[in-house]
């Protein structure tokens, strides 16, 4: 009788892997069919200008969600909108205000405001001038995108395999792409040539359809729009062939890549797919297959992040978008094998994910209105309580005066 090979248990393999990955933090390779998601999470590259920007939009968030309350909440006519504290308070677990509602609005005076209504004989929260002209500015800049929004909605629904998605999905990133919060009326329902709702397989559930008529439609990837340009770059050293499937790829200073690594890159780059507007006819069962249907999988998300506003989205959001556009593969795992072309973040307890070739030093490099109005409030948010001496501020001194507070914020 043959004699048992001698295993060594599951634990002690992982571990051994894991202390191998810590005494080589910085080198870059495939580790993900070795260890577990959280490892493999754990384990890749930190970008510190990627999780400097994330520090800031921890708190901006948060700012976020109380200023959708109280614009929700309008009064009178001549009176701004507010909300009651003691709501706030009520709400501060939900929102992830561990220290409450009124230690958080504090931090943030060029936002809100607090003030006793005697009337109704508590305290309220409203909107400061500027911030409420920012909200302003934020719902005229989207107002006047609607088409570009419309444009938007049919790149998404063409991408879905059954031309269609769930109306709860489009919910879950109707800031993410821009849409006004009452885009069921003013974007589907004047749209009717172009969308349609339908009633879901689940009770109180719809979906949003595309017309036939808006299904032929070619559109062009925002990648191959990255490659028509970059051939026609005098100073291009990528041969047509090389670039005809290739990502643009991206890779911060400090970040050693192996040379297995690299070579999985280059052949990466020239491996044929399905671009994602086609239909993949291909059987996804094969082992070629596999490769070109994981590679159509990030041209997915990489469209699904250029259609965003600020080019982000967290994995959560768009996990909700997998199964509809046809994609197999473990989204947060995705990003993490492609660090060049994302950038997965988990600050704030929330797995956020970044199109890196939009970024740099932190900014986005093509701007759009909204984006603009945004980062106002972003501004506002690092500034905290600095600036209100002189009663102004510089947003080129925003950053400087915002690391104090950012530090502080971070125990929340």
């Amino acid at each position: 009788m043959r004699r048992p090979e001698f295993r060594a248990p599951k634990w002690e393999v992982s571990f051994k892997i894991l202390e191998s990955i810590l005494k080589h933090p910085t080198t870059v390779s495939f580790v993900r069919s070795k260890t577990t998601s959280a490892q493999y999470v754990a384990s890749r590259f930190r970008d510190p200008t990627f999780e400097k920007l994330m520090d800031k939009y921890k708190n901006f968030l948060k700012v976020i969600s109380i200023q959708d309350l109280i614009l929700a909440n309008p009064t009178n006519k001549n009176d701004p909108p507010s909300v009651s504290l003691d709501f706030l308070n009520r709400l501060s677990q939900k929102l992830q205000l561990n220290r409450g509602a009124t230690a958080f609005l504090r931090k943030y005076p060029h936002i809100f405001r607090i003030f006793y209504d005697p009337t109704r004989s508590q305290p309220f929260v409203k909107l400061t001038e500027v911030a409420f002209e920012i909200s302003r500015q934020e719902a005229e800049a989207i107002n006047a995108s609607l088409p570009l929004v419309v444009e938007k909605l049919v790149r998404l629904l063409s991408m879905s395999t059954s031309k269609s998605l769930p109306l709860r999905a489009v919910f879950k990133v109707w800031r993410e792409l821009g849409l006004p919060d009452d885009f069921e009326d003013s974007v589907i329902a004047r749209n009717s040539k172009n969308f349609k709702l339908c009633d879901g397989n689940e009770p109180n559930t719809h979906v949003l359809k595309l017309f036939d008529e808006m299904r032929g439609r070619d559109f062009t990837a925002a990648v191959d729009n990255w490659r028509v340009m970059e051939c026609c770059r005098e100073d291009c050293e990528v041969n047509g062939m090389d670039l005809h499937y290739s990502f643009k790829q991206g890779f911060p200073s400090g970040m050693r890549l192996s040379k297995d690594f690299k070579a999985k890159v280059k052949e990466w780059q020239r491996l044929p797919y399905v671009g994602p507007y086609e239909v993949m006819g291909e059987n996804k069962k094969t082992k070629s297959g596999i490769k070109r249907s994981e590679k159509r999988a990030v041209a997915i998300v990489h469209e699904f992040l250029s259609l965003t506003v600020e080019k982000m989205v967290e994995v959560e959001k768009i996990s909700h978008f997998r199964k509809w556009l046809g994609i197999d593969f473990n989204i947060r795992d995705l990003f993490l094998d492609h660090p060049g072309i994302f950038y997965l973040s988990t600050k704030g307890k929330k797995h956020t994910v970044f199109l890196r070739e939009a970024y740099e030093r932190g900014q986005l490099i093509e701007t759009n209105v909204v984006y603009d109005c945004r980062r106002k409030l972003l501004d506002l948010v690092v500034l905290g309580r600095h600036g209100l001496i002189t009663g102004g501020f510089k947003c080129a001194e925003t950053s400087k005066s915002g690391e104090s507070e950012s530090q502080e914020e971070d125990s929340e």
